[in-house]
């Protein structure tokens, strides 16, 4: 039957292959209990004889588990990036390591976006369990640090993984952004500048305050002051970063070097730095966060942290299966490595 001009085989043709039901069938593929040895060596057999690959929907049938998993990541900013053209390849590798990893133990990863501020946030995240039926969720940053979110998928004992984050309940994998941005404050000092900006990431993200104290910790260490007026506030947005970018060009005494929390914001650092006329990095060094691909055809490319993300998706999409199955898994947050990887846009202060 499942030669070149013949229908698929499906799960009806082993049962009446084997003179088992539907559900039979189901829980033979799915190793669910009260199944004779005999039956379930008769259901193989016709597995075998027909050439049978069970279907998601088969699989389903046990009523078990949905081997669904859902992420959910932040509409707004997610529609905002693929509209502008702008938008980076966080998604992508979110979706890359965490469809792979479905992929490997017979799941499948839905991908929906809800609206992190949205006075009827529980509604949406109701509304995207009741479609799918998921035996778990994957949350994206701001996500996993929203509350009512976790509070609703707690009171409904629905597991979850939290992509981003560090603490609170449920699974959690991140890197450690405290000693990322420690990381590349450190390879700016050692190239000796000690006016370094830090144009910071959304409140909404929990990795934002992380990222502030691990660059002011960096500071402190090598003896140098912390100067409020060098942290630029922004939201990972282009324009945040323009705006933090020339109020701190604009100090009396200026930065010679700069941080940013995101791709989009060191960008356009580099675009204002440009228009202003100064030499990057002569006269100012720029470090950017994630790495995604823009920043590595900038001109200069641009010195930044590479961020896990397709890692942390798929450790999370592991983590979510194996309690599935029942396994005892760990609930302690999974750090994940960084790396700082160095290009043309730092150099030693000029002067």
């Amino acid at each position: 039957m499942s030669g070149s001009g013949r229908s698929p085989v499906t799960i009806k043709h082993v049962a009446a292959e084997a003179g088992v039901s539907l559900q039979t069938v189901s829980r033979v593929i799915n190793d669910g209990p009260n199944v004779r040895d005999e039956i379930k060596a008769r259901v193989r057999a016709a597995i075998e004889k027909l050439g049978y690959v069970p279907s998601l929907a088969a699989r389903r049938m046990g009523g078990r588990k949905s081997y669904l998993l859902l992420a959910l990541n932040d509409r707004d900013r997610t529609i905002e990036g693929w509209r502008s053209g702008d938008g980076t390849d966080w998604v992508d590798q979110m979706l890359l390591g965490g469809m792979l990893k479905c992929a490997e133990h017979g799941y499948r990863m839905i991908f929906e976006l809800v609206d992190t501020h949205d006075a009827r946030v529980e509604r949406a995240v109701s509304e995207a369990l009741g479609a799918v039926h998921p035996d778990g969720v994957i949350l994206t940053p701001p996500h996993g640090d929203n509350p009512v979110i976790i509070d609703f998928l707690q009171k409904r004992n629905m597991p979850f993984a939290r992509i981003g984050s560090q603490t609170g309940p449920g699974l959690a994998v991140a890197m450690d952004d405290g000693l990322a941005a420690s990381a590349a404050t450190d390879h700016l000092l050692a190239l000796g500048h000690t006016r370094i900006g830090f144009i910071s990431g959304s409140e909404d993200y929990s990795l934002s305050g992380a990222r502030l104290a691990g660059y002011q910790s960096a500071l402190q260490r090598a003896g140098v002051a912390i100067d409020p007026s060098l942290v630029g506030p922004g939201d990972f947005t282009f324009a945040s970063g323009a705006a933090a970018t020339r109020t701190l060009l604009a100090l009396a005494d200026p930065p010679t070097a700069i941080i940013a929390s995101s791709d989009q914001m060191s960008l356009a650092a580099l675009e204002v730095a440009r228009s202003l006329g100064l030499d990057v990095p002569g006269q100012l060094s720029i470090v950017s966060f994630d790495d995604t691909p823009l920043v590595k055809f900038s001109r200069p490319a641009l010195t930044a942290i590479r961020q896990p993300i397709a890692a942390m998706a798929a450790y999370a999409a592991d983590m979510l299966i194996q309690a599935s199955n029942g396994e005892t898994v760990g609930t302690e947050a999974r750090l994940l490595p960084f790396e700082l990887i160095e290009r043309a846009s730092t150099a030693p202060p000029s002067g």
